[in-house]
């Protein structure tokens, strides 16, 4: 397999090598990928047509195969060293700047005021000079956040992260693989570094990445644990924030209560809430009334035709004093978004350009429309029956025939065998009922998400919501 990656690496860099694509192709071959063999062989063109029709001997195939692979791997161990070489200088400078702090913002004292939570930093992270030291006492103190895999890897945006938090703190990086434009929220997200800013404005980078670092990480079993529980968190947080926003965009003001988002149907704007939910409800809308009144600068607004493409992640960092007691916005602070990939038979629950799901569905083919919709209804048990056509949810797309449903008809999933609807399995529709508020929009294209499933083992609670069947309508939604 390594063979196959190096090879890969060097056809992406020379596309026009077929003899490249053509060994490629017997390497995918040899292990039993033969789609992506044939790919390669069509590649190869009369590459493979002069090589696979003549006697060529094994060893003069294998000699100019070693040839390329060294290539390939000289050109990556060369960008490894340059990253680790800019890597280094980054840390050293971060180590000679007293202080981040945003221009025209004084530096805070670097003595704490008695009863602020302090961490100590020298006890949390390895320095930089490579000293090793044990992993944070108390990781109920850590701040949280997410980035890209490779920003994390690399170093980047650590400037940004550093004006976002206070003095002192630690912040722990967890990494989300890259899939195409898409960063995906997988359950059990990897602890990549931490980030340590002291009372003297010192900062202290750990990596917990073996590799990039080429050092020996403290142990890590206890933030990893925490990290879990913040990954769990930000999910409840994310549906509530959304949820908050739905509601203000149909009533024109911010729910007073929870209560106001679980009412009976027509006006189910969730299907349920847990125990954070409601401990967070008043912070949360405190901070959502707070940002109405004075709007934060952002960044540019992202195209609608894919997501953001820059290194980092959200942007946000959250500790668990954030997840009910304090008023910061969620890591997820982009409104969930449901987008559909007719190509790819997928329905994937987003927030800005991470997915936090990736469900297979059944489809309709060309029935099925594309363009932009958004959720009206909620309904439980669609014509009052939870093994019908339309299984136990059903969700409408604005003021039309289609929805997202459930199925009688399992083996349908990654099929188009719908008259035009959205077909999911039980256990997805009934997470989705629960994570997606009503007004949720709805994406209907092709092409335009990765084929890789995200469905966590624990789903998002999904109890039966109560009061929100419709015994007075008969759905004839076009299954």
């Amino acid at each position: 397999m390594k063979n196959s990656q190096h090879l890969k690496a060097y056809v992406q860099m020379h596309p026009d090598n077929k003899m490249a694509w053509y060994l490629l192709g017997k390497e995918y071959y040899k292990n039993g990928q033969f789609g992506k063999a044939n790919y390669c062989y069509n590649q190869a063109g009369e590459v493979y047509e002069a090589f696979e029709h003549s006697k060529v001997p094994a060893d003069m195939l294998q000699q100019y195969e070693e040839g390329l692979l060294q290539s390939a791997r000289e050109r990556q161990t060369s960008r490894l060293r340059k990253r680790r070489v800019l890597l280094a200088l980054m840390l050293l400078l971060l180590l000679l700047i007293p202080a981040a702090v945003a221009p025209g913002v004084p530096q805070e004292n670097a003595e704490t005021p008695a009863g602020e939570r302090v961490n100590d930093p020298p006890a949390a992270l390895a320095a930089v000079t490579g000293e090793k030291q044990e992993s944070p006492r108390d990781p109920e103190s850590l701040d949280f956040t997410a980035v890209a895999a490779d920003a994390a890897a690399g170093g980047q945006g650590l400037a940004s992260l550093l004006q976002q938090t206070k003095t002192p703190s630690v912040t722990a990086l967890l990494s989300m693989r890259r899939s195409g434009q898409w960063l995906l929220w997988n359950k059990g997200l990897p602890l990549a570094a931490t980030l340590a800013k002291t009372g003297e404005g010192r900062v202290v980078y750990q990596s917990y990445d073996p590799a990039a670092c080429e050092c020996q990480p403290p142990d890590a079993a206890d933030i990893k644990q925490q990290a879990g529980k913040w990954q769990k968190r930000q999910e409840e947080l994310a549906v509530l924030w959304s949820a908050m926003r739905a509601y203000k965009s149909s009533k024109g003001a911010l729910p007073g209560s929870v209560q106001d988002l679980v009412k009976p149907f027509p006006a189910n704007v969730l299907g349920g809430v847990t125990p954070l939910m409601k401990e967070a409800f008043t912070p949360l809308r405190a901070a959502a009334a707070g940002a109405e009144a004075s709007p934060q600068p952002t960044a540019s607004p992202q195209p609608s035709s894919g997501p953001d493409t820059s290194s980092q992640g959200q942007g946000q960092t959250s500790g668990s004093h954030a997840a009910a007691g304090g008023e910061a916005k969620p890591f997820f602070a982009a409104p969930l978004k449901i987008i559909v990939d007719k190509q790819k038979h997928r329905l994937a629950v987003t927030s800005g350009r991470i997915i936090l799901r990736n469900y297979a569905v059944g489809l309709g083919g060309d029935k099925t429309p594309e363009g932009e919709f958004v959720i009206k209804d909620k309904v439980v048990n669609p014509n009052g029956r939870d093994n019908g056509e339309f299984g136990s949810r059903g969700m409408q797309l604005s003021d039309s025939n289609y929805a997202i449903h459930g199925t009688n008809e399992p083996d349908s999933i990654g099929k188009d065998e719908s008259l035009g609807c959205i077909r999911m399995s039980r256990k997805d529709v009934e997470e989705l009922f629960a994570m997606v508020p009503m007004g949720t929009a709805v994406q209907i294209g092709t092409g335009v998400l990765p084929e890789e499933l995200v469905v966590p083992e624990e789903r998002f609670p999904s109890d039966s919501p109560r009061d929100q069947t419709n015994p007075h309508k008969l759905y004839h939604w076009l299954h």
